[in-house]
């Protein structure tokens, strides 16, 4: 039986003191937070900054996905070939479902359908978990860490960071195969698809270097110096913010369709051991997941700000907005 943690319901100290709910742009009640070096998952009332819960989990939980009602959430185990359901709205395990020979599960994306679209890295597959009965099934990408995920909008391709091979994979949904394999630089990681589907972004983290192909032709766009080490990427709800998260120097690197590409400083430091950000709703506020300070930062994109902090567990890495 997993042990509930529950954290007294004291405001955060860099939360407002006002009475009124704390949306901080997302019409969602709840951060979600793995903390992966505890092994357990933060839920935070996003009304009060509180921690409500932290609840244990399997090894090593990276990423996060919501299911489209908002209720539910999936967490990898990322030190072990298995992905577990928690309930958002009164915070509980829910089951944890077995991938069988898929190893090392880490990004993650939770299809309209109810699929949940998994990278398995050590298995160099992409790996699609049918929640209707948990079946599992995967396909092969033939590359070297495959790290993240992203999906076109319509749900019907995916596209698979490969960190060890320098490429992306192109995979087809409906027919269950790859595609074909695109040259990405030397260590993409960060990926993201914009909400036209018309633009895919990839972070070459080692050369600092975000690159924007054309969807479906793929064919290179533009190259964007970001801040060092970008290890994320996160395009805005109406695709007019492209962002990538800087590890290696505590910033974001902020491509605006109408303006000059713009840094935001947010620790500024690697200690703060920066990775994953989500966009909340307004495309104006950005959640910023700090590994080294236990934390998640908030940052105002419009006046370059850190609205607040919220305390999460030791290694906050994914995240996710829930009701």
């Amino acid at each position: 039986m997993r042990t509930l943690f529950l954290a007294p319901l004291i405001m955060l100290s860099a939360c407002s003191t006002t009475a009124e709910p704390l949306r901080y742009g997302t019409s969602a009640d709840m951060l979600v937070v793995g903390n992966k070096s505890e092994d357990t998952v933060s839920f935070i009332d996003l009304d009060t900054g509180a921690e409500l819960a932290r609840l244990a989990t399997g090894s090593n939980p990276h990423e996060i996905a919501v299911s489209p009602d908002g209720e539910t959430v999936a967490v990898v185990h990322y030190g072990g070939k298995s992905v577990e359901l928690f309930d958002a709205e009164d915070p509980a395990s829910i089951r944890t479902i077995d991938l069988g020979d898929n190893e090392g599960p880490h990004g993650i994306v939770w299809a309209s359908n109810d699929r949940l679209i998994i990278t398995t890295e050590r298995s160099q597959s992409l790996t699609i978990v049918d929640l209707e009965d948990d079946s599992v099934r995967a396909i092969p990408t033939g590359q070297q860490v495959s790290h993240m995920v992203a999906l076109t909008p319509d749900e019907e391709t995916a596209f698979v960071a490969n960190m060890g091979s320098g490429t992306v994979s192109v995979i087809d949904l409906k027919t269950g195969s790859k595609v074909r394999d695109i040259a990405a630089g030397d260590t993409p990681e960060g990926i993201a698809v914009s909400p036209t589907g018309k633009a895919l972004w990839v972070a070459d983290r080692d050369n600092a270097t975000l690159i924007q192909f054309e969807i479906p032709t793929y064919r290179e766009i533009r190259r964007y110096e970001t801040g060092n080490f970008p290890i994320r990427v996160a395009v805005s709800p109406d695709g007019k913010r492209v962002v990538t998260s800087n590890y290696a120097d505590g910033s974001l690197t902020v491509i605006d369709t109408d303006k000059a590409p713009q840094t935001i400083a947010v620790s500024g430091t690697q200690e703060a051991g920066q990775v994953t950000i989500l966009f909340a709703e307004d495309g104006r506020h950005l959640f910023v997941a700090e590994t080294g300070r236990a934390q998640v930062a908030l940052v105002d994109l419009d006046t370059g700000e850190v609205v607040t902090r919220f305390d999460a567990g030791a290694g906050s890495d994914g995240l996710a907005l829930a009701d």
